[in-house]
């Protein structure tokens, strides 16, 4: 491996354009040793699906991220069950699994067509907005903090402390103090939440956590707090992601997006070659529990192991023609929700959300531009997406 291959994903280079040190990664170095600092990256499709499902070598409970162990407080008070194995995982996973099932997830769809309705209202005699801003960062918001009971006065803050947590400062590595103190202000946050909850039960989640017991197993309330601070989290900021991330790359490639101006059944279609494309979760850690070699490296036990999700769904291996855009490509093998036990529970709700906004963006913004001027990326060092995306567009009724 030469010298000149490397890779930090703090680096702000990396994160506005991450593909072309990914392609160098699964051609030259596929099993990546960053010793500075002490992690290992896998980038090929075989091996990153491999690490999803191998949760006997490579666990969860030493955080997702490189800098987890910054946030200065209990890792499952962050993480949920996105930071447990088996078997405490398979028990948290299979209480909170009953808020999400196919026809809860299916009912939502009229409210969240009525929401993204209201949005565009609001801003569509103007004949531009900042689609970040007015749309993409509310909608999301809206629909995971009406399941858990959130009023509506407080959803601004929300979001507030959830952006800050996934900032990152260029040049510093780890958890920024405004992180730390914004993760502090959503765990007490939640703590009053589901306190009030217990003493007025209500319609939401929050409310039917506290009740859900299956074979007299129930959650206690720290459970129910880190499960609402991962919702408002992950549920919330990678849709955000998702569908500013969607219409910049459909403006950038006219031949997709003349297929869906004519034929809007292609929108679904259009959701995944974003998530495959580029999506907003680029990686996820683990930890070795246990000394093992891949491709002839040596990974230790304790160490961090990397797995390139952005990477892995370019890998010419599986998908032809991997950098181009394409709405009709089968995008079966995408990793963009995970894989294995830990696959995002949320994936069907995302998709919902995703395919009933761009649908109504569609119908109602049909030609949308974008203002290259004044677009904004968001610094992380796992979510890849836009803090700014203005548009313009002919300027409609409400």
């Amino acid at each position: 491996m030469s010298d000149a291959l490397h890779f930090d994903p703090f680096a702000y280079e990396f994160h506005e354009d991450p593909y072309p040190t990914y392609r160098a990664l699964r051609e030259r170095a596929p099993v990546y040793r960053n010793p500075e600092l002490g992690f290992w990256a896998l980038s090929r499709h075989a091996d990153v699906v491999a690490g999803f499902k191998d949760h006997e070598r490579l666990c969860n409970s030493g955080g997702i991220s490189l800098e987890m162990g910054d946030l200065g407080t209990d890792m499952s008070a962050v993480l949920s069950f996105l930071g447990m194995d088996p078997p405490r995982h398979t028990r948290m996973r299979g209480l909170v699994s009953r808020g999400f099932t196919p026809r809860r997830v299916a009912e939502l769809e009229p409210r969240v067509r009525a929401l993204a309705t209201h949005y565009i209202d609001r801003f569509i005699s103007a004949g531009r907005c900042d689609f970040v801003a007015d749309f993409a960062g509310r909608l999301p918001m809206d629909v995971v903090s009406e399941m858990l009971g959130v009023p509506e006065s407080d959803r601004d803050s929300l979001r507030a402390w959830a952006d800050l947590v996934l900032h990152r400062d260029e040049g510093v590595r780890g958890v920024p103090p405004e992180g730390i103190q914004a993760s502090m202000k959503l765990l007490q946050y939640f703590f009053g939440l589901v306190a009030a909850r217990r003493r007025a039960p209500g319609a939401d989640l929050a409310s039917a956590l506290l009740q859900v017991e299956v074979d007299g197993d129930r959650l206690d309330e720290k459970d129910i707090i880190g499960f609402c601070y991962l919702m408002i989290i992950a549920g919330n900021e990678t849709t955000t992601k998702l569908l500013a991330n969607a219409l910049y790359w459909l403006e950038r490639n006219p031949a997709a997006r003349a297929e869906v101006t004519a034929n809007p059944a292609l929108i679904p279609g259009w959701v995944e070659e974003t998530l495959r494309y580029d999506n907003s979760t680029q990686l996820m850690a683990r930890t070795a529990t246990r000394d093992f070699e891949l491709h002839g490296e040596k990974i230790a036990r304790g160490e961090k192991v990397l797995l390139l999700i952005g990477s892995a769904n370019r890998d010419e291996r599986v998908f032809p023609q991997p950098d181009a855009f394409d709405i009709q490509r089968d995008t079966s093998e995408s990793l963009a929700f995970g894989k294995g036990i830990h696959f995002c529970l949320g994936a069907a709700l995302a998709r919902l959300e995703a395919r009933v906004s761009l649908e109504e963006v569609m119908r109602r913004l049909p030609d949308y531009r974008i203002d290259a001027s004044g677009i904004a990326r968001v610094h992380s060092t796992n979510v890849r997406g836009f803090s700014a995306l203005p548009i313009a567009f002919t300027p409609g009724r409400a």
